[in-house]
C-alpha cells in the first residue's frame, strides 16, 4: 500500500472541452502550495484556465507554479495570508488585472484534535477566519467580476469533507466550518439565479501532507503498522481502503466548474468510498 504523496502526471488529469476553458479567464485557487489546492490548481492550468494561486507558502508556491507550467498551463502565484482582509482584497484586484475572474477554488485548511471542552478558542477563532470567514470574503470580493463577466457566468467551489456530513470526536471546529462550507454554496446559489453556481466536494482521507503526516503518530500510539492506520482507522468506515490522490479531487472540481455541471447548483460532490452512505 502506497501511503506517500503521489505525483501528478498529464494522463491523471481529466480534461474538459469548454469555451470558458481559456486562459483568458481566471481561477483563484487558495492553498495552491501543498495538496488538494497544489492539484486544482495543476489541473486547471492543465485545461487552458490561467491559474492564480494564493498561499504563504512562497516556497513550495512557486513549485506548484513549475508543476503547471510543465502541463501546458499557468499559474500566477500571489502570496496572500487569507487571515488578513488586505491581503485578499489586493489578490483579487491582481487577479482582476490578469483576465476575467470566472472561477474560485477555496481549499486552503487546517486540522486540530480536541474535545469541545478543551478546545483552545484562539485555535476556534484562526480555523474559522481561515476556512470560512475567507472563503465567505473571496466569494463576496470576486461575485461582482462573474457577473461582470461576457456571459454573465462563474462558479465558486469549496472543499468540504466526510465531516460536512457527519460529525467525529475531537474534530468539532473542522465539523463546523465544514457544514459552514455547504451552507455557503448553498447561500451563493440561491442568490445566483443560475448563473452563478455554486458547490462543495466531500472526500474522506486524501493522500495530503496533513492526512500523511498523521499517520506515523497514529501507528506508534496504537502499536500497529502505517497500512493497517490506513486500512482500519483512517479507511474504516470507506468501502475503498485507499486514500484518495489529490488529482482524484482535483478532477471533481473540474468537472464542477466545466459546461457538464449546469445542474450543479448548491449541490455536494460526496466521493467518499461510502464512509457516509454504508454501514
Amino acid at each position: 500500500m502506497d501511503i506517500t504523496e503521489p505525483k501528478i502526471t498529464k494522463d491523471q488529469i481529466l480534461i474538459m472541452e469548454d469555451p470558458n476553458f481559456r486562459k483568458e479567464n481566471i481561477c483563484m485557487v487558495t492553498g495552491a502550495g501543498t495538496g488538494i489546492g497544489r492539484a486544482v490548481a495543476i489541473a486547471a492550468a492543465a485545461n487552458r484556465i490561467t491559474v492564480v494561486g494564493l498561499d504563504v507558502n512562497e516556497k513550495e508556491a512557486q513549485k506548484t507554479a513549475e508543476m503547471a507550467k510543465d502541463m501546458g498551463g499557468e499559474m500566477i502565484f500571489i502570496k496572500t495570508d487569507l487571515l488578513k482582509d488586505e491581503d485578499i482584497e489586493h489578490a483579487v484586484t491582481q487577479a482582476s488585472g490578469k483576465g476575467t475572474i470566472k472561477y474560485i477554488a477555496n481549499i486552503a485548511g487546517i486540522q486540530h484534535i480536541d474535545t469541545v471542552e478543551n478546545f483552545p478558542m484562539e485555535k476556534y477563532d484562526l480555523m474559522c477566519r481561515l476556512m470560512l470567514r475567507a472563503p465567505f470574503f473571496l466569494s463576496k470580493l470576486t461575485i461582482p467580476h462573474m457577473k461582470k463577466s461576457s456571459d454573465g457566468t462563474g462558479v465558486v467551489a469549496n472543499m468540504a469533507s466526510v465531516h460536512a456530513h457527519i460529525c467525529t470526536e475531537k474534530k468539532p471546529v473542522y465539523n463546523i466550518t465544514k457544514f459552514g462550507l455547504k451552507a455557503l454554496s448553498q447561500s451563493i446559489s440561491a442568490e445566483g439565479e443560475g448563473k452563478i453556481r455554486s458547490f462543495t466536494v466531500s472526500t474522506g482521507f486524501i493522500k495530503t501532507p496533513l492526512a500523511l503526516n498523521q499517520i506515523p503518530a497514529q501507528a506508534k500510539q496504537r502499536g500497529i503498522t502505517p497500512e493497517e492506520v490506513v486500512k482500519n482507522v483512517m479507511m474504516g468506515k470507506s468501502r475503498i481502503k485507499e486514500m484518495m490522490s489529490p488529482v482524484e479531487v482535483a478532477n471533481l472540481f473540474v468537472f464542477g466548474f466545466s459546461r457538464f455541471s449546469k445542474y450543479l447548483i448548491g449541490g455536494d460532490l460526496l466521493f467518499d468510498g461510502g464512509m457516509v452512505l454504508t454501514y
